[in-house]
Protein backbone atom coordinates (compact mmCIF):
# COMPACT_ATOMS: atom_id res chain seq x y z
CA UNK A 1 0.00 0.00 0.00
CA UNK A 2 1.50 3.59 -0.60
CA UNK A 3 2.55 5.16 2.19
CA UNK A 4 0.93 8.00 0.80
CA UNK A 5 -2.40 6.83 1.02
CA UNK A 6 -5.16 9.36 2.99
CA UNK A 7 -6.13 6.67 4.91
CA UNK A 8 -8.28 9.29 7.09
CA UNK A 9 -10.08 10.33 3.80
CA UNK A 10 -11.15 7.21 2.45
CA UNK A 11 -12.29 5.91 5.59
CA UNK A 12 -14.54 8.82 6.05
CA UNK A 13 -15.98 9.12 2.48
CA UNK A 14 -16.94 5.77 3.47
CA UNK A 15 -18.57 6.35 6.46
CA UNK A 16 -20.25 9.21 4.87
CA UNK A 17 -21.75 7.20 2.37
CA UNK A 18 -22.58 4.64 4.26
CA UNK A 19 -24.60 7.02 6.69
CA UNK A 20 -26.83 8.41 3.79
CA UNK A 21 -27.56 5.24 2.78
CA UNK A 22 -28.76 4.67 6.86
CA UNK A 23 -25.72 1.71 6.88
CA UNK A 24 -22.65 1.71 8.92
CA UNK A 25 -19.28 0.88 8.10
CA UNK A 26 -17.75 -2.65 10.42
CA UNK A 27 -14.32 -2.61 9.26
CA UNK A 28 -11.66 -1.06 6.65
CA UNK A 29 -9.03 -3.17 6.10
CA UNK A 30 -5.73 -2.67 4.21
CA UNK A 31 -4.61 -6.14 3.14
CA UNK A 32 -1.42 -6.69 1.21
CA UNK A 33 -0.91 -5.94 -2.80
CA UNK A 34 -2.56 -2.75 -2.31
CA UNK A 35 -5.68 -3.82 -1.37
CA UNK A 36 -8.32 -1.70 0.49
CA UNK A 37 -11.69 -3.93 1.97
CA UNK A 38 -14.59 -2.12 3.32
CA UNK A 39 -17.25 -4.10 5.02
CA UNK A 40 -20.92 -2.53 5.45
CA UNK A 41 -23.76 -3.45 6.93
CA UNK A 42 -27.32 -2.21 8.10
CA UNK A 43 -30.22 -2.94 10.27
CA UNK A 44 -32.37 -3.88 7.56
CA UNK A 45 -29.26 -5.96 5.43
CA UNK A 46 -27.27 -4.56 2.58
CA UNK A 47 -28.17 -4.68 -1.44
CA UNK A 48 -26.03 -4.26 -4.36
CA UNK A 49 -26.40 -0.87 -4.52
CA UNK A 50 -25.32 -0.23 -1.44
CA UNK A 51 -22.26 -1.34 -1.88
CA UNK A 52 -21.91 0.36 -5.48
CA UNK A 53 -22.75 3.75 -4.06
CA UNK A 54 -20.20 3.54 -1.06
CA UNK A 55 -17.47 2.16 -3.66
CA UNK A 56 -17.81 5.41 -5.76
CA UNK A 57 -17.69 7.59 -2.77
CA UNK A 58 -14.49 6.26 -1.94
CA UNK A 59 -12.89 6.09 -5.51
CA UNK A 60 -14.02 9.91 -5.56
CA UNK A 61 -12.75 10.89 -2.32
CA UNK A 62 -9.08 9.62 -3.23
CA UNK A 63 -7.31 10.67 -6.04
CA UNK A 64 -6.82 7.18 -8.40
CA UNK A 65 -3.84 9.11 -10.15
CA UNK A 66 -1.80 9.59 -7.39
CA UNK A 67 -2.97 6.10 -5.39
CA UNK A 68 -3.06 3.45 -6.95
CA UNK A 69 -5.11 0.60 -4.60
CA UNK A 70 -7.80 -2.22 -5.51
CA UNK A 71 -10.73 -1.36 -3.68
CA UNK A 72 -13.66 -3.93 -2.72
CA UNK A 73 -16.92 -2.79 -0.63
CA UNK A 74 -18.79 -5.87 0.79
CA UNK A 75 -21.76 -6.61 3.30
CA UNK A 76 -20.85 -8.08 6.37
CA UNK A 77 -21.60 -11.61 6.08
CA UNK A 78 -24.55 -13.31 8.15
CA UNK A 79 -22.82 -15.83 9.58
CA UNK A 80 -19.74 -13.68 10.64
CA UNK A 81 -19.49 -13.03 14.42
CA UNK A 82 -20.73 -9.46 15.82
CA UNK A 83 -18.65 -6.72 16.09
CA UNK A 84 -20.25 -3.86 16.60
CA UNK A 85 -23.37 -3.89 19.40
CA UNK A 86 -25.26 -2.04 16.25
CA UNK A 87 -24.89 -6.09 14.99
CA UNK A 88 -26.48 -7.44 18.74
CA UNK A 89 -29.40 -4.43 17.70
CA UNK A 90 -29.78 -5.58 14.38
CA UNK A 91 -30.24 -9.17 15.24
CA UNK A 92 -32.82 -9.04 18.69
CA UNK A 93 -35.32 -11.55 18.56
CA UNK A 94 -32.88 -14.29 16.63
CA UNK A 95 -31.27 -17.01 17.74
CA UNK A 96 -27.80 -16.49 18.47
CA UNK A 97 -24.96 -18.38 20.09
CA UNK A 98 -22.31 -16.71 22.19
CA UNK A 99 -19.24 -17.68 23.78
CA UNK A 100 -17.94 -16.42 26.96
CA UNK A 101 -14.07 -15.52 27.27
CA UNK A 102 -13.87 -18.45 29.99
CA UNK A 103 -15.51 -20.64 27.38
CA UNK A 104 -19.18 -21.55 28.13
CA UNK A 105 -20.85 -21.64 25.00
CA UNK A 106 -24.57 -20.65 25.49
CA UNK A 107 -27.70 -20.79 22.91
CA UNK A 108 -30.62 -18.53 23.02
CA UNK A 109 -32.61 -15.97 21.72
CA UNK A 110 -30.84 -12.23 21.90
CA UNK A 111 -33.61 -10.39 24.19
CA UNK A 112 -31.92 -7.25 24.37
CA UNK A 113 -28.79 -5.42 23.61
CA UNK A 114 -27.20 -1.58 25.16
CA UNK A 115 -24.11 0.02 24.60
CA UNK A 116 -22.31 -2.13 27.37
CA UNK A 117 -23.64 -5.69 27.15
CA UNK A 118 -26.48 -7.54 26.05
CA UNK A 119 -29.11 -10.46 27.24
CA UNK A 120 -29.72 -13.96 26.31
CA UNK A 121 -32.49 -15.92 27.15
CA UNK A 122 -30.86 -19.26 27.56
CA UNK A 123 -33.19 -22.31 27.29
CA UNK A 124 -32.91 -23.82 30.84
CA UNK A 125 -34.72 -26.91 32.45
CA UNK A 126 -36.27 -26.19 35.56
CA UNK A 127 -38.34 -28.52 38.34
CA UNK A 128 -41.40 -27.35 39.24
CA UNK A 129 -43.03 -27.93 42.44
CA UNK A 130 -45.74 -30.47 42.07
CA UNK A 131 -45.00 -31.50 38.86
CA UNK A 132 -42.64 -34.71 37.90
CA UNK A 133 -40.68 -33.76 34.86
CA UNK A 134 -38.80 -30.27 34.46
CA UNK A 135 -39.91 -27.71 32.28
CA UNK A 136 -37.91 -25.49 29.76
CA UNK A 137 -38.37 -21.91 30.42
CA UNK A 138 -35.95 -19.12 28.97
CA UNK A 139 -33.70 -17.77 31.66
CA UNK A 140 -32.43 -14.50 30.93
CA UNK A 141 -28.24 -14.47 30.83
CA UNK A 142 -27.08 -10.59 30.95
CA UNK A 143 -23.38 -10.49 29.11
CA UNK A 144 -20.89 -7.62 29.01
CA UNK A 145 -19.15 -7.15 25.64
CA UNK A 146 -15.99 -7.24 27.29
CA UNK A 147 -16.50 -11.08 28.93
CA UNK A 148 -17.16 -12.60 25.32
CA UNK A 149 -15.01 -14.24 22.70
CA UNK A 150 -18.07 -13.80 20.08
CA UNK A 151 -21.51 -13.90 19.29
CA UNK A 152 -22.66 -15.19 15.83
CA UNK A 153 -26.40 -15.60 14.39
CA UNK A 154 -27.45 -19.41 14.52
CA UNK A 155 -28.94 -19.76 10.89
CA UNK A 156 -31.82 -22.43 10.55
CA UNK A 157 -33.35 -23.32 7.25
Amino acid sequence: MANTLDRETLERAAREAADARELFVVSVNYLPEDVVEVLIDGMDGVTIEDCVAVNDAVLAAVDRDEHDFELTVAGYGISEPFVLPLHYEKNLGGEVETVTADGRKLRGVLADADDSGFTIEVPTKVKREGMKRPVTEPLPTRLEYSAVKYTKNIINF
